[in-house]
């Protein structure tokens, strides 16, 4: 795994090598306070999250387990927890 550019360069044990922008990862993060989280009957609002510059700079990528990724933002944000599969769908989006 390796920051080129603008983009995580991710390679996984089938080969397969997907390149994923920046700025994309960071407007997907998984985490509650970027995404919402349902309420008691399964509503979800989505908060406003507002993005700068450094928001789409990544600073550090911690592995969790053998099942995903921690990614560190420019801008102090760092609770989402993203999946290898989450990044592989994202990677079929792009």
């Amino acid at each position: 795994m390796a920051v080129i550019m603008e983009e995580l360069c991710l390679t996984f044990q089938d080969g397969i090598e997907i390149y994923l922008p920046l700025p994309m990862l960071r407007r997907a993060c998984p985490c509650a306070a970027c995404q919402g989280e349902p309420d008691a009957l399964g509503r979800v609002v989505r908060p406003h999250v507002e993005l700068k510059d450094t928001s789409y700079q990544l600073r550090q990528i911690v592995p969790v387990g053998g099942y995903a990724l921690q990614l560190f933002w420019n801008d102090g944000h760092s609770t989402g927890i993203y999946s290898l599969t989450y990044l592989r769908d994202l990677f079929a989006h792009v």
